[in-house]
């Protein structure tokens, strides 16, 4: 029946996605790529296989409203205000030097200066639904290459509006004017003003009285409502669905209830966003290809490489080091979704031939096939561009804390690399103890702000040796990195076992398969949080059915053993340090906090016999921040204080095993 063609459609895509992402998966290749290819198998020009390739149009346009919706979600303002160095300074940059090149190619060709215009607003805009779902895929949309990149994206979205306003004027059809174009632009920033508002003020509210009701189902309506409302009024304002979506997303972040509407729209998400990449890859027509291969492949090569050199300057001319500015112009090398509308402007203004708008589809999808590939090569590329960071100090922000030529005189130090959360804590800690230590980030604007706290930080990238060597690895004691950059990660491992071979370096990684390859970079510890996590999360679960905290303990640490060298949590590691230096090879330390209803509570050390009973010894006891060496067996346990025992492992697990378990205390 007629009315179930759209199912029939559906139910083929997927089918044929399933076989084609599948044999990819196995390939180890991207994903995306997989939906582009069953996209043209199951395309018109191959297979022809779909019957309403419109009705596949309107769901995969749903794909990205809802892509773009939980990035926003993911997003918040205070993020977004954070990278307005990147939508002030890279975004314009990346446009205006595509169109540059356009230009002196067009004139070269014998394009007049409203085509050259044209064609450089249509080749300066990206894929934003490949590049955010490559990058997440990869665990890259927080590293700072990532943020670039979204930036970047946004602005693109952004710029979306006056091309598609100008177009007309750069035409034969003169169908506007500078008038109507001021109209337009003022109620766009009007809508983006109001939906911002709405973002601070009302969408919490409304979500709060929403939740009170405890249906699932409302919640969930009223999040879609949110998300395709919001993209549909912004496109009545002339800005695209896209980046309505996006602002969609950021009303939800405001709120304490991002997580959950995250959780409730992924499902949906996945399955439309796939229709997405296949509706993309059933635009490519094999015969055009076939027709032209040399100059569509030329043209390919072209854009991928322009866009690529104007993306990297962009994100260099916003501070960024020679790496990440090259993983960002790798990642915009394409030529975007929202081009097709561009040039369906372009062929209603006459700037566009039906031949030329065919090949330029070709080149269009066929960089968007190559880009998933490209991203997986990118680190590969970066790594060997270390020789060109020269060329980033003629783009250095010199306020922002450049690093001096002439090495730092420290020494017996710790370098931290990444300000972030555990960047923070862990400086915090240092100074606290006046250990040494110095910061490394290349965020510029986070390291002016820190410094002026008085934090000991510099901008640098610890990717580049020149770097490490100024902050004087070779001196350092410790390194920790904490960045989200995976390849960064495992570039600054490598360089730092080659600067300093003694150096005890701790790594703050997302993922524990990343584990074993940094080990043989030449890390000692390793703190996989999804690892970590996995071990707090069961250890709640154990609390709540009150198996005994020495079983948990046990069970914690036998599945640390299995997975990587065992990473005690002491409360007190300095002091256990001082132990673990000594000459104790079979003695170990560790401390053990007395809880509320820990049996030992109110009793005595003499009374509780630990050392008596099981050969440990407390060599200090800690209580409201004080440490007291040599307790008195007279001394009363108190809820919070904090034990460090000394004894064997097996000596110290009886320990543990006595003070938590009533039946084994002693009065006398």
């Amino acid at each position: 029946m007629p009315e179930h063609s759209i199912l029939q459609d559906v139910l083929t895509i997927f089918s044929v996605s399933i076989g084609v992402v599948f044999l990819f998966q196995k390939l180890r290749l991207p994903s995306i790529a997989g939906f582009l290819v069953a996209g043209t198998l199951v395309g018109p020009y191959g297979l022809n296989l779909i019957s309403d390739r419109e009705q596949i149009k309107v769901l995969a346009e749903i794909g990205v409203i809802l892509l773009l919706f939980t990035i926003g979600i993911e997003f918040s303002l205070a993020q977004l205000k954070a990278s307005r160095r990147v939508l002030l300074i890279s975004g314009p940059v990346q446009i205006f030097g595509v169109i540059l090149c356009v230009a002196i190619g067009g004139v070269a060709i014998g394009l007049s200066v409203q085509e050259t215009i044209f064609w450089g607003g249509l080749l300066s805009l990206s894929s934003t639904a490949i590049v955010l779902k490559a990058l997440g895929e990869r665990g890259e949309m927080d590293t700072h290459h990532g943020r670039s990149t979204v930036g970047i994206l946004l602005f693109q979205d952004l710029a979306v509006v006056p091309m598609i306003l100008i177009t007309p004027l750069l035409g034969d059809e003169q169908a506007g004017n500078m008038s109507d174009i001021v109209f337009i632009l003022i109620k766009s920033a009007l809508v983006v003003t109001l939906i911002v508002v709405a973002a601070r003020v009302i969408t919490p509210k409304l979500l709060e009285h929403i939740v009170r009701t405890r249906s699932r189902e409302l919640f969930l309506l009223t999040i879609i409502v949110l998300g395709l409302g919001t993209a549909w009024l912004t496109s009545l304002t002339g800005l695209s669905l896209a980046l309505g979506a996006f602002l969609a997303g950021l009303l939800i972040s405001e709120s304490q209830y991002s997580h959950q509407a995250l959780a409730e729209v992924l499902p949906f998400r996945d399955s439309f966003n796939s229709l997405f990449f296949v509706s993309i890859g059933m635009l490519i027509d094999l015969r055009v290809i076939a027709s032209h291969p040399a100059l569509i492949l030329g043209l390919v090569v072209a854009v991928l490489l322009g866009k690529f050199l104007t993306a990297a300057g962009a994100a260099l001319a916003a501070g960024a080091p020679v790496r990440s500015g090259i993983l960002t112009g790798v990642a915009l090398a394409q030529v975007g979704e929202f081009a097709f509308i561009l040039a369906q402007e372009g062929r209603q203004a006459h700037l566009l031939e039906a031949q030329t708008y065919n090949i330029f589809l070709s080149v269009c999808v066929l960089s968007m096939i190559i880009t998933p590939f490209l991203i997986q090569w990118a680190p590969k590329l970066a790594k060997r561009a270390e020789a060109l960071q020269r060329v980033h100090h003629w783009f250095g922000h010199k306020e922002s804390g450049v690093l001096a030529s002439a090495p730092l005189k420290i020494k017996d130090h710790v370098i931290i690399v990444g300000y972030g959360l555990n960047g923070r804590n862990l400086a915090r800690v240092l100074q606290d103890m006046e250990i040494p230590y110095l910061v490394l980030d290349i965020g510029a604007d986070l390291v002016h702000a820190a410094k002026s706290h008085g934090v000991h930080i510099q901008y640098g990238d610890a990717t580049n040796p020149t770097v490490l060597k100024q902050v004087q690895i070779e001196q350092a004691r410790a390194i920790v990195i904490a960045t989200s950059d995976p390849f960064g990660v495992r570039r600054t491992v490598q360089l730092a076992r080659e600067l300093n071979t003694h150096i005890h370096i701790v790594v703050r990684t997302r993922y524990l398969k990343e584990l074993e390859e940094l080990h043989d970079l030449g890390a000692n510890e390793v703190i996989p949080e999804e690892f970590e996590t996995s071990i707090e999360i069961f250890t709640l679960v154990l609390q709540c059915y009150k198996i005994p905290k020495p079983v948990i303990f046990e069970k914690a640490e036998e599945i640390r053993r299995e997975g990587y060298a065992l990473l005690r949590r002491a409360e007190l590691p300095a002091l256990a340090h001082r132990f673990r230096k000594g000459g104790f090879a079979d003695v170990e330390v560790e401390t053990w906090r007395i809880e509320e209803d820990s049996p030992a509570l109110g009793h005595t050390l003499l009374q509780t016999a630990i050392q008596r009973k099981t050969g440990t010894v407390v060599v200090a006891l800690t209580r409201n921040g004080t440490t007291q060496s040599k307790p008195s067996n007279e001394t009363v346990l108190e809820a919070g204080d904090i034990l460090v025992l000394l004894g064997s492992r097996e000596q110290i697990h009886k320990a543990i095993a006595l003070i938590s378990d009533i039946q084994t205390i002693l009065p006398g």
